[in-house]
């Protein structure tokens, strides 16, 4: 499933979090230094040290805003959630064609996770930057995605995905992954389009019993299929 969930945060917490980033200095590091083997060759960007005091700091602000986001929840039905990461792409920087490792190794914790769902939270209004398309491969093609600054888009961590050269400008963005209680994303688009499905018929006049129904069936497949 591929999500895009708009004003994750607002525009007065998008300009706090730039200011931040901007005068990250040294924290900046080469992106490379948490590519995987497949990552590594095509990764060109710049990245906040994942130990920085700063990238703590933003990266708490971002899951408070992600814990409070009723469709974040709905769609990616979290059990954990990675530290936020940050990006920075300019002067021809790009990251190739690549899948996300399987596993990623939570930092200090030596504790590990299952990335099921990626998300990318754009930092930049689109129109200060040229290049810097997020393209994801799915069954139905290749979808590109350059949203405004605050929104989010998520997508399952199997898709083969690239960003583009960014020729002008400077794209910053932040990145994590979702360890979901359903590992499979065909199991997570039901729930989904059901949940939804629900939440629409509450905010109307439908059948009570009905209602009551339908939402005894999300839980009832939620118990059978969730991983917790």
């Amino acid at each position: 499933m591929l999500l895009h969930i708009p004003q994750v945060l607002d525009p007065e917490q998008v300009r706090h979090v730039r200011a931040k980033l901007a005068a990250a200095g040294d924290a900046w590091v080469d992106g490379r230094v948490t590519a995987g083997h497949q990552g590594a060759p095509v990764k060109r960007n710049l990245q906040l040290a994942e130990n920085s005091p700063i990238a703590h700091e933003l990266g708490d602000l971002l899951l408070g805003a992600l814990e409070r986001n009723a469709l974040f929840i709905s769609a990616a039905l979290p059990s954990q959630v990675y530290p936020p990461m940050f990006n920075r792409y300019a002067d021809g920087m790009h990251f190739g064609s690549h899948v996300d490792g399987a596993i990623r190794l939570i930092p200090g914790s030596g504790a590990k996770m299952r990335t099921d769902v990626s998300a990318t939270l754009f930092l930049s209004a689109p129109e200060d930057y040229d290049g810097g398309e997020l393209l994801i491969e799915d069954t139905y093609g290749v979808h590109s995605a350059k949203l405004a600054a605050g929104d989010m888009l998520i997508y399952p961590s199997t898709s083969l995905h690239q960003v583009t050269p960014v020729t002008r400008g400077e794209r910053i963005a932040s990145f994590f992954w979702i360890q979901s209680l359903i590992r499979d994303d065909g199991q997570r688009s039901l729930l989904f389009d059901m949940d939804t499905a629900i939440q629409r018929l509450n905010a109307s006049a439908a059948d009570d019993s009905a209602r009551t129904s339908l939402t005894g069936c999300y839980h009832n497949l939620l118990r059978m299929w969730s991983a917790a």
